[in-house]
């Protein structure tokens, strides 16, 4: 996919009201820019979708798009196998793939091998919260804690992502230590509408909600969105108790295999679009 293709795929993505982070595609393409991949008819864009290798150890799929003219015709179902076996010959053997489906289209992909984990729910509202002063700054804390401290809560590492993610241009992160030791870490990051949380990530719900209070004091008053993955009950608990509503939701789906995540950490998944 060419550049240009990648900015059309972005304004496709916005019309199906998915509100990408303003920076999440060009850091995914900046860190696996053979991720990106485009259907063409007489060299214009029609389809695309992406397929995100994380050093070969755990693949993700997603930005899986058809253009509104020619869907019903069977081009997304001849995208959507093309990438799943393109992905797999990007992975070592072995490796899991994992996605985010619209809950309606979890038959086709169990069709195409992939198995359901379990929802990953969006709610959104209006930012409030208060500052919390024993937050710190993730610069204060440094990449090296931050990336060790995430490993332990994704299916393998993406360090090259994971730091341009914290360096992205309008977002805000912070951290909380106990004994020196980082405990949690979270980012808020701008998105066409407002602003959207992930990653997330703490080891107990009171430090989360300390986190996400302060987060949330950053962009008061502006739109905000969090995706939750559902077995997190006071995660899902935390985002009500801060205003927001349920909105969306997808299915997360993995084929080769669910990686051992402890998703009562997980308190807002990073992205819907690579994981």
């Amino acid at each position: 996919m060419r550049a240009d293709e990648v900015a059309t795929l972005i304004e496709w993505a916005a019309k199906e009201h998915w509100n990408p982070g303003l920076a999440d595609v060009g850091i995914a393409w900046s860190v696996d820019p053979a991720a990106f991949i485009a259907v063409r008819e007489r060299g214009e864009l029609i389809a695309g979708g992406t397929i995100l290798s994380y050093d070969g150890a755990f693949g993700f799929m997603g930005l899986f798009i058809v253009r509104r003219d020619l869907r019903g015709a069977g081009l997304g179902t001849s995208l959507w196998q093309y990438r799943r076996d393109r992905l797999i010959g990007r992975l070592a053997p072995g490796a899991s793939i994992g996605m985010d489906g619209v809950f309606g289209m979890v038959p086709f992909y169990e069709r195409g091998g992939f198995v359901f984990a379990h929802r990953d729910l969006r709610l959104e509202g209006t930012a409030h919260g208060a500052r919390d002063p024993s937050v710190v700054a993730l610069s204060a804390v440094g990449f090296p804690v931050i990336d060790s401290f995430d490993r332990k809560h994704v299916a393998a590492p993406r360090s090259a992502l994971l730091r341009r993610w914290l360096e992205q241009r309008g977002a805000h992160g912070g951290a909380l230590l106990e004994d020196e030791r980082l405990v949690a870490y979270g980012v808020v990051r701008p998105c066409r509408v407002g602003y959207r949380f992930g990653p997330f990530l703490a080891e107990r719900a009171d430090l989360a909600e300390r986190l996400m209070g302060h987060l949330l004091a950053a962009i008061e008053g502006e739109p905000v969105q969090i995706d939750v993955p559902e077995p997190n009950e006071a995660g899902l608990g935390l985002a009500r108790e801060s205003g927001l509503v349920e909105s969306f939701g997808c299915a997360r789906m993995y084929l080769g295999g669910e990686p051992d995540i402890p998703l009562n950490r997980v308190f807002g998944v990073t992205s819907f679009e690579f994981g």
